[in-house]
């Protein structure tokens, strides 16, 4: 969905920097913060913010001498525009989810939140796993992050954390879990049966 938004938009620039503001409509960002969270190159990103202004799309303000760019939400389509891009959001339309399974030796990757538009989601990933590597965990975050638009708030803990939370009747794990979510990876034997005994 992404591609499809890349190409109905004109580049990838355009497509992430619709989506970071559609996202974050309340907030306003600097030039190197807006280059920085969509992991675009700055000369690129100075011409499409340029565009924006033009059509009215954002709107710019000055604070102590430093430029802020925020979404306007008096834009002719700001509602089909944000439904839109909510949408391309949603697994498994996603692409960098892929990468999850690189991270260690991962038991659980569930999703929630943004990817499926929940907003009720107190996060939008729970990850369990051993051995992790925090680089890669990082780098997939800032990928992710990047694709969406959005602060992604997520939980990783090992398996003997998860099993403890789980058999403590953890209130954030049981909630994450009894709501709508999807399964990226589950290799946690009758994890599914456990939740749906307690529905």
């Amino acid at each position: 969905m992404s591609e499809i938004l890349e190409n109905l938009f004109g580049s990838k620039e355009r497509a992430r920097l619709l989506r970071f503001f559609l996202q974050n409509p309340e907030q306003a960002f600097n030039f190197s913060e807006i280059v920085e969270k969509n992991m675009l190159k700055g000369t690129k990103v100075r011409s499409e913010l340029h565009t924006l202004l033009k059509i009215k799309f954002l709107k710019k303000k000055s604070k102590q001498n430093n430029l802020f760019y925020q979404m306007n939400e008096s834009f002719s389509f700001y509602p089909e525009l944000k439904n839109l891009f909510v949408k391309s959001n949603i697994y498994p339309q996603c692409r960098s989810l892929e990468k999850i399974k690189n991270l260690g030796n991962m038991k659980l990757a569930v999703i929630s939140g943004i990817f499926i538009n929940y907003e009720k989601s107190k996060a939008d990933m729970v990850l369990v796993g051993d051995n992790v590597s925090k680089a890669k965990l990082k780098n997939l975050m800032s990928s992710l992050e990047a694709e969406i638009g959005k602060e992604i708030v997520f939980a990783l803990m090992t398996m003997e954390e998860f099993k403890y939370r789980l058999n403590m009747l953890d209130k954030f794990i049981l909630e994450f879990l009894e709501g709508p979510h999807e399964e990226v990876i589950n290799k946690i034997s009758g994890l599914r049966q456990f939740i749906a005994k307690r529905k």
